[in-house]
């Protein structure tokens, strides 16, 4: 039997509920052992705390992705690079923004 994660039995547990009109959220996320505050929060479309960005970050997700292959790149080619030069390329990427 495979392991379900519990994002997994969410989305069981809501196309469980579109499909069975009698169904109850609560009844749902009893059989489905989720939390019905995470059922409900799903259902109406709010954005769980773990996949919101941070208001802190400065950087963009794809300029943040480029950064971390350059770097992995550059320790690949036995290059591992300085904080300084990191904070360089940072500032470059927010310059060009």
């Amino acid at each position: 039997m495979p392991v379900q994660t519990k994002e997994g039995r969410i989305i069981l547990a809501i196309e469980a509920i579109h499909t069975s009109k009698k169904l109850s959220r609560r009844r749902a996320a009893k059989l489905y052992n989720v939390p019905e505050s995470s059922l409900r929060d799903q259902m109406n479309g709010i954005t769980p705390q773990a996949k919101k960005r941070n208001a802190r970050h400065t950087l963009t997700s794809s300029k943040e992705e480029t950064l971390v292959r350059h770097i992995l790149d550059l320790d690949s080619r036995g290059f591992s690079p300085r904080i300084d030069s990191v904070q360089d390329m940072v500032n470059l990427l927010l310059a060009t923004r």
